[in-house]
């Protein structure tokens, strides 16, 4: 008679327990006697409440065009009536969660992640939001390199490949990053103004050919490193993972980081054509046309900058790249530009800028972009635990070769970067370890960029690397104030996974063409016509005759020691 088996393992244990499908794995609660594995948060039906949403009223009225020349925005700051409205749609129904990346695999697709909650949110909220996730993937196409890698569809984040990160000093526009927050509004230059309000003497709105008239306003023109807060973020999330957010957290890598030069005026200059500041007031609130989500709440874009940095002269509004009209997707036809800041700051799309006393209160500002202790988690975070990220501190990275790739030489690794150090300060030297990280060479001055304030600086240098097999090669900068990296990933790890700032490790396997066992060996593969790579196929030849092993082993002391 047939015994039945009763199977309690899933088809992927073995996966689950080696980690490599972490968000199905049940939280261990250890804290009685006995160990109780508890659920992980599972996601119900959808549901949808049709006669509370009709209850809201015509949406297409609601949120409809709010000024001629304006598509896809929604002025949300002024009208608690419209986010109540819209915070109803939203509660009223559920949505499907966004796919799990990091403890799950990463997609092979480009677009990477496909941003599904908010898309679903333009299109459940309506009027001048519904076309806008296309309008957007429409302007990406217009407007960004064929090769991009499109980290997220929408809201748009995006980054070069590797090899055109560092192939020129100055980024050219459609290889630029883009780290959008919220949908691209298409606005008419003829149709454009913005307001500077707030705790100013004289409350005025300006146009671009305001700006633009030289006679009023002297022209500012920059090269400006712009980064992502996020940049080199897949570090982190490959050993660490952190918190999600409405937007998954994009798993960029070294690409978001661009350097343009901008055309604009000073905002401080703006200021002073209002008359100058007011009541004590201490920050400048900036207000972008792309419509924000959070908490099934929504906003416009908003965060702010101390008036100590526009005192500086170090913000501008900007309406040229790189002697080109402002892209769409980076803001046209005006944007704000903070110079040393992380990208965030500097908004797109601007149609208001406030005189305020504190820094703003709106969630990008207060509640996001804040770099958490590393203790602190899911489990026990506040907001003031977080400290508010502003300037960015100084960070590298490798471009060439790229970590786990094969690198056949002659005693020496052909390598190829970037470094930046924010608020003002520039790169001052840039080194080099083969052997992560205990002897370090320094990359020749020659083989550096141009050092300027604002911006990065791209470098090359032939490593030496005697060595075979695997290698661990390493990259840090020095600034000018003689700040440099922390050496792990580890040291850098936050709960929000912002500001990877540890020195940029990579392994390479080391192939060492100058010896000559190595050339024997790489000619026989090429004699053979047989691929090199990858290493760990096995070796599709003897790697040696029996007559030459029986031979060594007649030369040599035998194969087992003699007992004396």
């Amino acid at each position: 008679m047939a015994t039945t088996v009763t199977i309690t393992n899933r088809p992927d244990e073995w996966k689950i327990e080696q980690g490599l499908s972490g968000a199905v794995l049940p939280v261990l609660d250890m804290t009685e006697r006995e160990t109780e594995p508890l659920a992980v948060q599972e996601f119900g039906p959808l549901t949808k409440d049709e006669k509370a949403i009709n209850a809201v009223g015509n949406r297409a009225k609601l949120f409809g065009p709010e000024r001629k020349g304006w598509t896809g925005f929604v002025e949300w700051e002024n009208y608690p009536a419209k986010k109540a409205a819209a915070h109803k749609i939203l509660t009223s129904q559920t949505f499907p969660p966004n796919p799990e990346f990091q403890l799950g695999p990463i997609p092979g697709t480009n677009p990477v992640l496909p941003g599904t909650h908010w898309k679903m949110w333009h299109k459940a909220v309506g009027g001048e939001l519904t076309k806008v996730p296309d309008d957007s993937w429409d302007t990406v196409l217009e407007e960004k390199h064929p090769d991009m890698l499109h980290l997220l569809q929408f809201p748009y984040n995006g980054e070069p490949p590797k090899r055109l990160v560092t192939n020129v000093e100055i980024t050219p526009n459609s290889l630029h990053f883009v780290r959008n927050h919220g949908g691209i509004p298409i606005i008419n230059k003829d149709d454009y103004s913005f307001l500077l309000d707030g705790l100013v003497e004289t409350p005025r709105s300006f146009t671009l050919d305001d700006l633009m008239d030289e006679a009023k306003f002297p022209r500012m023109e920059k090269t400006i490193t712009m980064q992502c807060s996020g940049t080199r973020r897949i570090e982190q999330i490959l050993k660490y993972p952190g918190q999600g957010d409405e937007v998954p957290q994009a798993p960029w890598a070294e690409g978001a980081i661009g350097t343009a030069r901008y055309v604009g005026v000073s905002l401080k200059k703006v200021i002073k054509a209002c008359g100058g500041l007011k009541d004590g007031a201490k920050h400048l609130e900036f207000y972008g046309a792309d419509t924000y989500f959070k908490d099934d709440k929504t906003m416009n874009y908003l965060v702010s900058v101390p008036w100590s940095k526009v005192k500086a002269n170090e913000v501008m509004l900007a309406w040229e790249m790189n002697g080109k009209v402002l892209p769409k997707i980076h803001g046209y036809p005006l944007r704000v530009v903070v110079l040393g800041y992380i990208g965030a700051r500097s908004v797109k799309w601007l149609y208001r800028i406030k005189a305020i006393k504190g820094p703003s209160l709106a969630p990008v500002q207060s509640q996001e972009y804040l770099y958490f202790p590393q203790q602190v988690g899911k489990h026990n975070f506040k907001l003031t635990d977080g400290i508010q990220i502003q300037e960015m501190p100084v960070s590298s990275a490798i471009m060439s070769p790229w970590t786990k790739q094969v690198v056949i030489h002659k005693g020496k690794i052909r390598c190829k970067g970037w470094a930046y150090s924010g608020g003002g300060r520039w790169p001052e030297r840039v080194e080099l370890s083969a052997d992560g990280g205990f002897n370090w060479y320094t990359v020749p001055d020659q083989k550096l960029s141009k050092k300027r304030k604002w911006t990065w600086r791209i470098w090359e240098y032939e490593l030496p690397c005697d060595v075979e097999g695997w290698v661990e090669i390493v990259v840090r900068c020095w600034d000018n104030a003689l700040n440099t990296q922390p050496p792990e990933v580890r040291t850098a790890w936050n709960w929000g996974l912002h500001v990877t700032s540890s020195c940029h490790r990579i392994s390479v396997y080391s192939v060492n063409k100058s010896r000559p066992a190595t050339k024997a060996r790489l000619d026989e593969f090429e004699k053979a016509g047989i691929p090199f790579g990858p290493i760990t196929v096995p070796l599709a030849f003897p790697a040696q005759t029996w007559p030459d092993y029986d031979k060594y082993w007649r030369e040599h002391d035998p194969r087992d020691a003699e007992d004396d």
